[in-house]
């Protein structure tokens, strides 16, 4: 009995060492007061190319416009799901990027207000203390106002778990996600025109582990334990994380607009390759964190091998090593493809010993495939064919058919790799040489392979970028020039209209 409850509790030891390092780091002792830690995003956004001369700016609200409250399971909370203190998240954000001046606009009132008392108390005194004291030196005006907030807190986006119990002995694991997302927009004050609007949403993870032991371990005597831990990922941390993005993004596509100047343009154009590159990746993401992007080429040339098992009229079966397995398919849709398949295999009876050195068998299928996750690396696909048997140097033929499921993992651009399994109907009895029963031979096939996606065109990642100077004073030649390049992509259009209208402005003073 002892030995059973032993091997029980290594069984749930071994859970909590496989599914939470954290369990073994648990509080039990006061901290002390430290440092606020960085989030993901902190490096990248100290890290930013210099500015040549930061920009003044001022916020005067950055601030939670979803009116949520945090989700209880029994009974309502008054408390908000979302920090009040986003601007000041914010100005710590503006601050470490180094891009920017930051002035004080929140609390504007308190500010004027201190003002205002050290101008009386200096006219005040002035006379008697110090009559040439300077006076008070005037406040810096911001160039730029950024205004936005936290627009939505959506809970429950995705939940779940998985568990199990045997004799009193099981554990489970649960899961839950949130998600945040924030605009950030860049307005000038002098024309009041909105400059840049940026968007960045966050998900927010809570996850629960347990364990736990029932048994009775002799008459009359129970034990019971069961341990956990649980991980909420705090709101404020992701709050910080998606408005520390959401400057970087603000600041490298003022860059690139020509809102503002970086100190070292080489390094800022690297800086823009690289956001160009994410920003791309995040225009095929979609909800639950899923990049809708194709990744697999259309033409695809498989190869591979297996074993069959036969189903005939003798009723031992056998499973006999097939020799090779190839074709060709092209994806119609990132959802499904046409191809055609070929096999060679031998098919074995354990009654017959002379069967399988006597028929070997080959196949030629006309093959078509469902794709259901072409978007993820690991996608399981259904597929059916239809052709012919051949054996005995193509005397005997049999049409036939087959269906059936597998699961292909992508290992690179160019190769992926899968696993499969097929259930074959043959349309005669005499696949066994032997007639016998009301039910037609059949075989099952199942194997590995791989998938080479050959001769397919890159994708162009953009169009050309103009490097030669342009003569902007006249727009006519500016178009002419830019129609004999070639097509140019949407960011240089516009500047390139930028500096025609900055032109003319010249020209017409």
């Amino acid at each position: 009995m002892f030995k059973k409850v032993s091997n029980a509790s290594i069984a749930v030891i071994c859970f909590l060492l496989s599914s939470c390092g954290a369990y073994f780091n648990q509080p039990l002792t006061v901290s002390n007061a430290v440092l606020g830690e960085p989030t993901p995003n902190t490096k990248r956004l100290v890290n930013l190319p210099e500015p040549k001369d930061p920009v003044v700016v001022g916020v005067y609200n950055f601030r939670d416009q979803t009116g949520q409250y945090k989700l209880q399971e029994n009974g309502s909370s008054f408390s908000t799901a979302i920090t009040q203190g986003a601007t000041t998240i914010l100005l710590k954000a503006l601050e470490d990027s180094k891009w920017f001046r930051v002035i004080e606009r929140e609390n504007l009132n308190n500010l004027l207000n201190e003002r205002n008392i050290i101008r009386s108390t200096r006219q005040e005194y002035r006379k008697t203390s110090n009559p040439n004291e300077p006076q008070l030196p005037p406040l810096l005006y911001a160039g730029v106002l950024l205004e936005g907030g936290v627009i939505s807190y959506d809970s429950n986006i995705v939940t779940g778990g998985i568990g199990a119990r045997y004799f009193g002995v099981g554990g489970s694991s649960r899961y839950r996600q949130d998600r945040i997302s924030i605009y950030l927009r860049a307005i000038s004050t002098s024309s009041g025109e909105v400059l840049k609007t940026v968007y960045v949403s966050k998900t927010i993870l809570f996850q629960a582990i347990d364990a736990s032991l029932f048994r009775y371990v002799n008459f009359q005597r129970l034990l019971e334990a069961e341990t956990g831990i649980t991980k909420n990922e705090p709101v404020h941390m992701a709050i910080t994380e998606a408005i520390e993005k959401a400057v970087e993004a603000m600041v490298i596509e003022g860059v690139e607009d020509g809102l503002w100047l970086a100190k070292d343009n080489a390094i800022a154009q690297e800086t823009i390759k690289s956001y160009e590159a994410e920003k791309e990746e995040a225009s095929y993401r979609k909800i639950y964190d899923r990049i809708y992007k194709e990744k697999r080429g259309k033409n695809v040339f498989e190869i591979g091998g297996g074993a069959t098992i036969f189903r005939s009229d003798y009723p031992k079966t056998k499973v006999e090593l097939m020799a090779i397995q190839g074709g060709y398919k092209r994806y119609l849709t990132p959802y499904f493809n046409l191809g055609v398949n070929y096999a060679k295999y031998n098919l074995a009876n354990k009654d017959v010993p002379a069967f399988q050195s006597t028929f070997g068998y080959m196949s030629f299928d006309l093959k078509a495939e469902v794709n259901l996750l072409p978007y993820d690396d690991l996608s399981p696909y259904l597929f059916t064919s239809a052709g012919y048997n051949v054996s005995n140097y193509f005397k005997d033929n049999h049409p036939k058919i087959e269906y059936g499921v597998g699961l292909e993992y992508l290992l690179s651009e160019k190769v992926g790799m899968n696993l499969y399994g097929g259930y074959n109907i043959v349309f005669n009895d005499e696949l066994d040489q032997v007639a016998a029963g009301k039910r037609d031979d059949h075989f099952l096939r199942f194997g590995a392979g791989l998938n080479f996606y050959l001769f397919n065109k890159k994708k162009k990642k953009g169009s050309k970028k103009i490097t030669e100077k342009l003569d902007i004073s006249n727009p006519i030649k500016v178009a002419e020039e830019v129609s004999n390049k070639g097509s140019i992509s949407k960011r240089e259009l516009r500047k390139l209209r930028r500096q025609n209208r900055k032109s003319l402005r010249k020209n017409s003073n």
